[in-house]
């Protein structure tokens, strides 16, 4: 892909428009001069040969695509003319005829990375409008692959329900980890031990499953067939309740998701 194209953030000046626009650069996917962000007080001091403003009308107009990093809520009073240029959304819950009409361009495409970006390990999944075309998808598949691993999947309710699956999803092992270490120091384990043996445990399980692309199930079944101290601690927690807590909350986070589209 050229390194000539264009490509604005507005919102780059926050957190997940930075790491998203940090990839991008670190990817040689664009030149610095051709990284345009906006931001609402104080420049950050990240991508010095990079152009930013706090005119986001200004941005868009020097940009061959434009990506919304804004909250919801920032972005119901944000106008903004695409012009039909390719606008990419990674709010969540706003629809993707929601930005059409917003912005005037039906080349829009509704994206959701998560946490992980700012570490290029990011789970992104994404859908475009009827008017997106091909070469629209293959920016959208190299900007998102500077982030990590992207998927274009078939429905807008699929991007509702990976919401919370993925885009909230760093969210969950973080929980696990706490409540792990809540226990650990509860029952006399130096905090520092505890959180270093706590994370070494979530980031080490999380890199055997993407080496070995193996399926969770098969994991946890291989542990309960051991009939060991681990298949104690599995059933403990699924007679707690631990599978029907993960699929409540997932399902609080679809329909928080679906909410907040509505209100737009």
């Amino acid at each position: 892909m050229s390194v000539s194209l264009r490509i604005g953030i507005i919102g780059g000046g926050g957190w997940l428009g930075g790491a998203i626009a940090g990839s991008i650069l670190d990817s040689g996917l664009v030149n610095p001069e051709n990284l345009g962000l906006s931001y609402r007080n104080e420049q950050p001091r990240r991508f010095p040969n990079s152009f930013w403003t706090t005119d986001n009308q200004a941005l868009a107009d020097r940009s061959d695509v434009i990506l919304l990093s804004v909250r919801p809520d920032d972005w119901r009073p944000l106008e903004v003319d695409a012009s039909g240029r390719l606008v990419i959304s990674v709010m969540a819950g706003i629809r993707l005829a929601a930005l059409s009409e917003r912005h005037k361009t039906g080349r829009v495409v509704r994206a959701l990375p998560n946490a992980a970006a700012e570490v290029g390990k990011s789970y992104t999944p994404w859908i475009g409008a009827n008017d997106v075309t091909r070469d629209d998808r293959s920016v959208v598949r190299a900007i998102f692959g500077t982030c990590g691993i992207e998927d274009e999947v078939a429905s807008e309710s699929d991007i509702d329900y990976l919401t919370g699956l993925s885009g909230s999803g760093p969210a969950f092992p973080a929980m696990l980890a706490a409540a792990m270490m809540r226990d650990a120091v509860a029952r006399g384990l130096p905090a520092e031990v505890a959180r270093r043996a706590v994370n070494t445990v979530i980031s080490g399980a999380g890199r055997l499953l993407e080496r070995g692309n193996e399926c969770p199930d098969d994991v946890v079944q291989t542990f309960l067939d051991y009939r060991g101290t681990t298949a104690a601690a599995i059933e403990g927690m699924r007679t707690a309740g631990f599978d029907a807590a993960v699929a409540e909350g997932l399902s609080s986070a679809f329909k928080k998701s679906v909410s907040m589209g509505a209100a737009s």
